[in-house]
């Protein structure tokens, strides 16, 4: 019985691993979306139902120049998956050669920044400014930490 139970939660945790890699290799279409260049719309691709599969919404901000001179552009993410529709929300940061720089995860939809504005992300909990530079933290709703390669 002891051995079919850790079975199973190995097998549940390589699962959650898969998901949570595929997701986080989908830069095709994030290039796809910086290269339409459409500041402000949403792009959905996948198809989530309610017997499963999986869904990525990824909306291009715009671009931020820092006071140093770097330039960064910025999308929002949104990953649905599972059964109950769990959401991975994330900040995105690029290069202007559209190459990925990092990201900032986030802990739910309701603090990802709804637009860009004179260098600063625009949530409904506050503004992030980009002006300085990328931030090693920021607080929107939650505190978190700005992930890269």
């Amino acid at each position: 019985m002891l051995k079919k139970i850790i079975i199973t939660c190995l097998s549940l945790f390589f699962i959650l691993i898969i998901s949570a890699d595929g997701q986080v290799h989908d830069e095709n279409i994030r290039l796809g979306v910086l290269k339409e260049d459409k500041i402000g719309e949403t792009f959905v691709f996948g198809k989530w139902a309610a017997a499963g599969g999986d869904e990525t919404h990824l909306k291009y901000l715009g671009e931020v120049k820092t006071r140093s001179g770097n330039t960064y552009k910025i999308m929002t993410s949104v990953w649905f998956w599972g059964l109950s529709h769990r959401a991975t929300p994330r900040i995105v940061i690029f290069n202007t050669k559209n190459q990925y720089v990092g990201d900032y995860g986030l802990g739910s939809t309701d603090e990802l920044p709804a637009k860009l504005k004179n260098g600063k992300l625009i949530s409904r909990y506050g503004e992030v400014d980009f002006r300085f530079g990328i931030p090693k933290q920021i607080s929107i709703g939650d505190v978190y930490t700005f992930e890269s390669n």
